[in-house]
């Protein structure tokens, strides 16, 4: 039987891998955020440089990078309304307005020119209801690396619909982040270690450097 190591090589073969980033923006871990405790666990965990220094890898190795952003419009059409969440958004200081400050990508994520970004004005989950499953498709996808917040909702939701999708889901599990802390390693644990394959940022890059000579 293959490693572990061998296992995750052939998983992020990068013609074949794209890396999506979920609500790495700057009205949600950024230091305006609307959310200011899942910002500060994003940053203090290291999530979010984790999430940098995959984007980074992926431009390197040729992966093709998805960045996943929710937003309304002011006047709110097309937002859902049924769920306590929605309603506690509506409330919050920072909203997510289409064209502002708050819905561009967080420092320290670079963005290239071949990046995407795929906008959503409704629901949970990055990929129902959006164009990520017709670009995955595009690009000749089967594997799905998910990052970025939040481990309570998106990105949960996001490692489902991948699945249900035909996609093998691989999740970096100090790339994501959510609240309270310690609530991460839990739903890691107990809910997307049973649907995804669950690494770490290090894997990540070993998987996509080159070996050396010698080796």
């Amino acid at each position: 039987m293959p490693s572990d190591a061998a296992r995750l090589i052939g998983q992020l073969d990068p013609a074949a891998t794209v890396l999506l980033t979920v609500e790495c923006q700057r009205g949600v871990v950024g230091p305006d955020s609307a959310l200011p405790e899942l910002a500060e666990v994003a940053r203090e965990s290291g999530a979010l440089a984790n999430v940098a220094r995959l984007v980074t890898a992926a431009h390197e190795a040729g992966v093709q990078v998805l960045h996943a952003v929710a937003e309304r419009r002011p006047d709110g059409r097309g937002a859902n309304h049924n769920a306590r969440l929605f309603r506690a958004a509506e409330r919050l200081p920072v909203q997510q307005l289409t064209g502002s400050a708050a819905v561009r990508i967080a420092d320290p994520i670079p963005v290239s020119d071949d990046d995407l970004v795929v906008r959503r004005l409704h629901g949970l989950s990055p990929l129902a209801g959006t164009d990520v499953d017709a670009l995955l498709r595009n690009f000749g996808c089967r594997t799905l690396i998910i990052t970025g917040v939040s481990a309570n909702v998106a990105i949960p939701n996001a490692a489902f619909d991948a699945v249900n999708l035909g996609y093998t889901a691989v999740v970096p599990a100090d790339a994501i982040a959510g609240v309270p802390a310690d609530y991460t390693p839990a739903i890691i644990r107990h809910t997307l270690a049973l649907v995804a394959t669950v690494t770490t940022t290090d894997e990540v890059l070993a998987a996509w450097s080159p070996p050396r000579q010698g080796d």
